[in-house]
Formats: structure tokens, sequence, C-alpha cells
């Protein structure tokens, strides 16, 4: 599941939900949340919200972890400090990290682990706001991409019920519910997906929600592919869409992936939301697109 797609997509459209998942006791209003690269580095900030103008409110650096990494901390660390370095005029900084649960969180080693006692941390854990009620209509969809698979369908339909998010239009509200639905649920078509909810029929790749993601891995592509080579690049990418999807590689698709040429990598790349299973993305005879 593109989970960090997810998360990054709805806070960007509605960033008062960084603040309601970390309870942090400050005016949504003005700030925009948006990616930033850390220039000369190989680091990179996924997720920064600043606050418009002169403004005395914190900076947000907001990171969604959902696989165990040892040196994740160490690394969201010093991305900070590098762009504090290279932004003096911040005055006032806070850390958002989401997980999805306790035991997904790695600590950092033991000489640095102090830092997570640090008042400009917190660290928001999803299992916590799996029953809650009474939340935004934001927070609702992140109840639905950390629900259990047989209770989504379920979910979405209560959903559906409820007024969207302020800062989503109702096509984008109705966009960010099937998308999840379709990674949580990718035994089921789109077009079943759609009956069971009673979504008209609209082809989910011509949504802004699919055009975006999709936009911005090529384009992190072709970033990858000025270090590297654009065919190792569009490679790279591709791998930890797969893994995201569906776990671990194995060998052989490894090795497909090594040795692809760019328009094999491009066309796989577009099956990837779509396709029910490792096999199908791969799958020459297949007709999707």
């Amino acid at each position: 599941m593109k989970t960090d797609s997810l998360f990054y997509r709805l806070f960007q459209r509605e960033p008062a939900l960084v603040l309601e998942l970390a309870e942090l006791e400050i005016s949504p209003t003005g700030y925009r949340f948006r990616s930033e690269e850390i220039k000369q580095t190989a680091f990179r900030l996924d997720g920064v919200m600043a606050p418009d103008g002169d403004d005395d409110r914190p900076h947000l650096f907001i990171e969604v972890q959902f696989q165990p990494d040892a040196g994740f901390y160490i690394r969201f660390f010093s991305e900070i400090l590098l762009y504090l370095r290279q932004h003096p005029e911040v005055r006032v900084w806070h850390a958002v990290v989401v997980h999805p649960d306790r035991g997904t969180e790695s600590g950092p080693p033991p000489a640095v682990r102090s830092l997570l006692q640090l008042p400009e941390l917190s660290r928001v854990y999803l299992e916590d706001w799996r029953n809650r009620r009474d939340v935004t209509a934001a927070a609702l969809l992140v109840q639905l991409i950390i629900c259990p698979e047989d209770r989504a369908l379920n979910h979405a339909r209560k959903l559906l019920e409820r007024p969207r998010p302020a800062g989503l239009d109702e096509p984008d509200w109705l966009e960010f519910i099937e998308t999840i639905l379709v990674y949580k649920l990718p035994r089921l078509g789109r077009e079943e997906l759609r009956k069971m909810l009673g979504f008209k029929d609209v082809d989910l790749k011509q949504t802004k929600f699919y055009q975006e993601v999709f936009t911005e891995g090529r384009q992190e592509g072709r970033q990858e592919g000025h270090q590297e080579g654009h065919q190792e690049g569009e490679a790279a990418l591709l791998r930890r869409q797969l893994v995201r999807r569906f776990g671990e590689l194995p060998p052989e698709i490894e090795a497909r992936l090594t040795q692809a040429s760019t328009a094999e990598l491009e066309i796989w790349g577009e099956r990837v939301l779509d396709a029910p299973t490792l096999a199908a993305v791969f799958n020459d005879d297949s007709d999707l697109p």
C-alpha cells in the first residue's frame, strides 16, 4: 500500500490534519505543506509545513514511517538540522513522525536516544486513532487507511455519509476514498468497488490524485536518473513502489528490474496501481495499460 503518497496528498489538501494527529494547539490557517530537497546533500525532507510570511508559529517537519528502520531518527534529525542550517530565518520548529503502531517504530542507537525526549518531537501512533470518535472527516480517512480489510467497505460507506473536509471538494473526497480502497482491497476490481459504494463509472487514472502521484513518481525517477543514470533511477523508483505494494521481491523480479529497458520500466510503473498481484505487473500479455 503506497501509504506515503496517500498521507502526503491528504496532508497537502488538509494540513490541519497534521496538527490534529500530533495534538498540537496551533492554528492551521496559512500553513502550506510541501516536500523540500536539501541542496548539496542526498537528503530530502518529505513533508514541510511552513507558515506564510513573518510568522512566529513553528515550521513543521513531517515524516510518515510505516517500515521498521533503525537509522530513521538519526537520518530525520540530520535532515532537519541541515535544513535549519540552510534556513537561518526559521525561529521555531517542531517534528511530527507518524507510525502505524508502536511495534513498527525503531528507536535510534543508545548514544542519541535522548533525541526522542525533545519537546520539539511529536510521535503519532495511528493505532491510537483506530477507534477514536468525534474526529474530523480528514481523520476518518486516516482510520480507513489503518482499519482491517474486512471493515474497510463499511467504514468507507460511513465516510460517504459524513460532510467532507473543508480542503477537499467532492471529487477529491471520492478519489481519496476509492484510492485507499484500491490499495487495501487489491483483489476487488475498481468496477466492483464502485458498485459496492455506488460510485459513478469514472476512470481512476483520470483523477487528479492518480495523476499527481504518478507525475511525482516520474519526476523522482528523472531526478534519480540525473545522479545514477535515467534507467537506474526509474528501476529504483519502481522497486520502491513494488515493495510497498507487494512486499519483498523475489530474485527473478529483481533481475528483471535490473535488465529492463526504460520503456519496460515505464509500462510496469503504470500497472502498479491496478495490478491485483505482483505477477500481473510483469505479465506481458496483460490487458492492463
